[in-house]
């Protein structure tokens, strides 16, 4: 097949991770994917480091005549490359591919939604999704109902595909793991409670350090503070003063930025996801869960999808969140439960089954014809 994967998103986030990784499976599956990102930014830099070939088209353009150059070399790669599928991944320009396919130019539009704003239920828009693009991807079961119930978009057009996760790469290892504990002074004993995310206050990092500080007060001496990220939308600065604030200095230590996050996820004893929204998509939990760490986490997003109830509280409960934590911690059996449970969920979520399932929509859609 031949492939356009429209990428134009700035950062190298969730929404970018899923697209570009989606695009290298299958340029290495032997299909000719072009990638359409926008230019100098974190997401082609990433695309290009993966040896994918990208076009920089800027879609996101708010100038008249920058829109109109876009069309025209849009429809000239269009003449150019023929392609099958075009794949968006972000809300703008899509409309723009939508009519390019109104007005006859023979390729099968579908538009990727990996981001937990849900789109605007307008006329056009409710027209655009139902009747123009050929399927709509949604990255979680949320997202699917507000596609269904609001947006009105044919069940049969909607596909539900959660992403996938390198299950080698991230996989527990016991190397790794006492390297990296033994790097930041975590004893053998101690239980280590993570949060893997980029320091942003979605993120809930306050919130981690409260539950875990709460759990020190309560008398589990032995119980640490693991943040393995860096400075992003919030400094390193700023993350500890909310961990000075409850007087976790001697118990918590920062990762940086780091080029073996498995091995950091490895000297994990307990995952948390503490976002306070989002999470359309996931990626550190996923992550955490293949290394067969047992995860707890907030309800946005996708949580609900891979988390038992068990494990999910309400986001912003720092108390409800201490409570999860020290269920996991102090059961065997609890904790035997969730890794269980999240073996099952993740043997549907790896590379090679994210890459089955947006084949066989693609194919779907070719058959038609």
């Amino acid at each position: 097949m031949k492939i356009f994967q429209v990428i134009n998103v700035r950062w190298f986030n969730a929404t970018a991770w899923y697209a570009i990784t989606l695009s290298k499976l299958l340029a290495d599956a032997g299909h000719e994917v072009t990638v359409l990102t926008q230019a100098n930014t974190a997401s082609e830099q990433m695309a290009q480091k993966m040896g994918l070939n990208t076009v920089a088209v800027d879609l996101n353009t708010v100038s008249p005549a920058k829109f109109v150059a876009a069309t025209r070399h849009i429809i000239q790669l269009l003449k150019t490359h023929r392609p099958d599928i075009v794949n968006c991944h972000r809300g703008e320009g899509f409309f723009l591919w939508g009519i390019l396919k109104h007005l006859g130019f023979p390729f099968k539009l579908v538009r990727t939604r990996g981001d937990q704003r849900p789109p605007k239920s307008d006329p056009f828009n409710r027209w655009l999704h139902a009747h123009v693009a050929d399927a709509v991807v949604v990255t979680n079961r949320r997202m699917s109902n507000y596609f269904l119930d609001t947006m009105r978009t044919p069940g049969d057009g909607l596909w539900l595909i959660h992403g996938g996760v390198d299950t080698q790469r991230f996989s527990f290892t016991e190397e790794g793991r006492k390297r990296v504990r033994k790097e930041f002074d975590y004893a053998d004993n101690d239980i280590v409670v993570g949060l893997l995310g980029r320091f942003d206050r979605v993120k809930g990092q306050k919130e981690t350090i409260e539950a875990v500080a709460r759990l020190r007060q309560q008398g589990m001496d032995n119980i640490k503070l693991f943040l393995i990220g860096f400075d992003t939308a919030m400094s390193t600065s700023e993350i500890q003063s909310w961990i000075d604030a409850n007087d976790m200095a001697d118990f918590t230590r920062i990762s940086g930025k780091r080029d073996d996050v498995e091995a950091c996820i490895s000297a994990l004893d307990i995952g948390v996801i503490s976002s306070l929204w989002s999470e359309a998509i996931a990626r550190s939990a996923l992550e955490i869960m293949a290394a067969d760490r047992p995860l707890v986490s907030t309800t946005v997003g996708v949580m609900p999808d891979l988390v038992g109830p068990s494990m999910l509280v309400e986001p912003g409960d720092s108390e409800a969140l201490a409570n999860t934590i020290a269920s996991v911690a102090t059961d065997h059996d609890i904790q035997k439960e969730v890794l269980g449970a999240q073996k099952r969920i993740m043997s549907q979520l790896t590379l090679e089954e994210f890459l089955k399932r947006t084949l066989n929509l693609y194919q779907s859609l070719l058959e038609r014809d």
